[in-house]
């Protein structure tokens, strides 16, 4: 809590050391949930991951704008899409405009795999926001969607909702 004649400098150091904690509280906890699922076949990295969240939110991305995206080398990119492609997560296709080019997008198996991660981290949310004061969780969800537009101006993107899909 901040006192009452708080700066706003002090408040902004709070927020954003909030912020940072609990992003990396989530971190360790989705990482958590990610291990549990029993998928012996599931990305083995952090990065990996991403990529998924990347192509399931713009399927049919063109490899270019998901190495700007994941601000990653496209030879990085190129590895970790043939290491989902090899295990049935993702595949590739000729961009429709331009054959050179290539698109990405999911497999069913990939984002039934991506569903069963979020349902974890889901599950995990709603037991701690439950848990919260009604008015302290009114404060979060405007707070929070604050932020996401702030953050998503920041990076030049669209809103996107969670799990949602918009054409690239």
């Amino acid at each position: 809590m901040t006192a009452p004649d708080a700066t706003p400098s002090s408040i902004r150091h709070e927020a954003t050391h909030s912020a940072s904690s609990i992003t990396e509280l989530l971190d360790v906890m989705w990482e958590h949930a990610r291990h549990s699922i029993t998928d012996t076949t599931a990305p083995s990295s952090t990065s990996q991951l991403r990529l998924m969240y990347v192509v399931d939110r713009e399927d049919g991305i063109r490899m270019r704008a998901l190495c700007q995206r994941l601000a990653s080398a496209p030879p990085t990119v190129t590895r970790m899409c043939d290491r989902l492609q090899a295990i049935g997560f993702l595949e590739r296709m000729p961009c429709p405009g331009d054959g050179r080019e290539i698109t990405l997008q999911l497999t069913p198996t990939g984002k039934k795999h991506l569903h069963r991660i979020r349902e974890q981290r889901d599950t995990m949310l709603h037991q701690a926001i439950d848990n919260m004061p009604p008015t302290e969780r009114h404060a979060l969800a405007t707070g929070l969607a604050g932020l996401q537009a702030q953050l998503n101006a920041a990076h030049g993107e669209e809103q996107h909702t969670p799990g949602s899909s918009s054409a690239a």
